[in-house]
């Protein structure tokens, strides 16, 4: 089935980003679709578009990584903006963070 999914994982203690607050936004419609937090394995469940959800477009998912450190000295919101431009597919899209510094990649 087609989903839409996302982990995050904290590089700076070396674990699953547990309790961090992410937002779906819809670029296209201009519109918050979800707020969701990670579980303990720093996933979130369930996928946050499924089946006839994924539709062709811009999707921003902005992680709230000032939140989750508890400190705002340098990252605060992490948007991660991207297409989704075939329905069918697979989409994951994890974040590797720290305080400082992130990266992201598509995912299987």
């Amino acid at each position: 089935m087609s989903t839409l999914t996302t982990h995050v994982l904290d590089t700076m203690r070396g674990c699953p980003a547990r309790d961090m607050t992410i937002e779906l936004w819809s670029i296209d419609q201009s519109k918050k679709l979800k707020t969701v937090k990670t579980n303990d394995d720093g996933r979130v469940d369930p996928p946050l578009l499924a089946g006839n959800e994924m539709v062709i477009g811009t999707y921003e998912l902005i992680f709230f990584v000032g939140d989750y450190f508890d400190e705002r000295r340098f990252l605060d919101r992490v948007p991660v903006r991207f297409l989704i431009s075939d329905v069918s597919s697979k989409y994951h899209v994890p974040l590797l963070v720290s305080p400082w510094a992130y990266s992201t990649y598509r995912g299987s």
